[in-house]
């Protein structure tokens, strides 16, 4: 009889990536609309060789997509928080598909600690921050931050 193998997180085994790579991924970051004839020239390569590379990091999972960076603020969401959410005994399930229902929540977390819930939630207001947290508060108790700035924008990990 043989033994099954753990199950294991593929992407926590992968191959290091090489300097090339990490040059493309930064390149990417900064600017993902660049064509592949400006990155090859950034990394000295073909455009051919960067679009294989560019393939393979797609196809091990490295490289997930390109997005667009939305400045909220050009919207009208003058204020950005976040909201720590402690959903009431038995009310987990309930309150994490309200979350998801709740368009002004751009992003959630599921976290260890007593608050199961990090959210970020932009609003063009305190009184609509006020509304939306009473939506919850049947449900759960909620924790609220401002974000008066941002230290750290959104950043690529070391990449070695």
């Amino acid at each position: 009889m043989t033994k099954a193998k753990p199950h294991h997180d593929l992407r926590s085994e992968r191959a290091p990536i090489d300097e090339i790579d990490a040059q493309l991924l930064r390149a990417l970051n900064a600017d993902a609309r660049q064509p592949l004839s400006a990155l090859a020239r950034q990394v000295g390569l073909s455009a051919p060789s960067v679009a294989e590379r560019v393939r393979r990091l797609e196809s091990s999972g490295i490289l997930a997509g390109f997005t667009a960076e939305i400045d909220n603020r050009a919207l009208g969401y003058s204020l950005c928080a976040l909201v720590r959410i402690r959903p009431l005994p038995g009310k987990l399930h309930i309150v994490e598909r309200r979350i998801q229902d709740i368009p002004e929540i751009i992003e959630c977390d599921r976290v260890t600690g007593d608050d199961p819930f990090l959210a970020r939630m932009v609003v063009r207001s305190i009184e609509e921050m006020d509304t939306i947290l009473d939506s919850l508060s049947h449900d759960a108790v909620t924790s609220t931050s401002v974000i008066k700035a941002q230290s750290v924008k959104r950043r690529l990990p070391p990449l070695r």
